[in-house]
């Protein structure tokens, strides 16, 4: 028996212990399949009103449907101690797209038009016209895992 698998294209956000959460991401993401990861970027708060950001992208390659990722996306969310709404975000971790191969995704429509700290660190390990952005230069973060 053949199983299909998915690539997700799912991006990142933290601003409240953004190591620890980022950390522990990883290490659940990697559960679900192989891993593509980003630099991690800090990028402001988009309404200026929170701390900074760690941003980063990653593509998952996994037999997982559509939405048994997003219920373990939402539930690694809740686990971390995410509350909503709050400018104090532990962890965000959304779909941004899906599909067979990187040249044929469907976009998350609920996601559109891609903010630019999406567009930042997804455009680093997917190139699609979607994720063009203008050139911003932010800071990278190391996070060793």
């Amino acid at each position: 028996m053949n199983v299909t698998e998915t690539i997700f294209a799912l991006a990142l956000a933290s601003n409240c212990n953004p190591k620890q959460h980022f950390q522990h991401a990883i290490a659940q993401l990697a559960q679900f399949g192989d891993l593509t990861f980003s630099n991690i970027y800090l990028i402001p708060c988009r309404d200026a009103i929170g701390a900074d950001y760690w941003n980063a992208a990653c593509l998952l390659k996994s037999s997982l449907s559509v939405v048994d990722l997003v219920q373990h996306l939402k539930r690694m969310e809740t686990d971390s101690g995410r509350i909503r709404p709050s400018h104090q975000i532990s962890l965000d971790i959304d779909l941004i797209a899906w599909g067979s191969d990187l040249s044929n995704m469907q976009f998350n429509a609920k996601k559109l038009p891609l903010a630019l700290d999406v567009k930042i660190p997804m455009h680093e390990i997917w190139s699609d016209a979607t994720l063009e952005h203008e050139a911003h230069h932010f800071p990278v973060v190391s996070c060793h895992t």
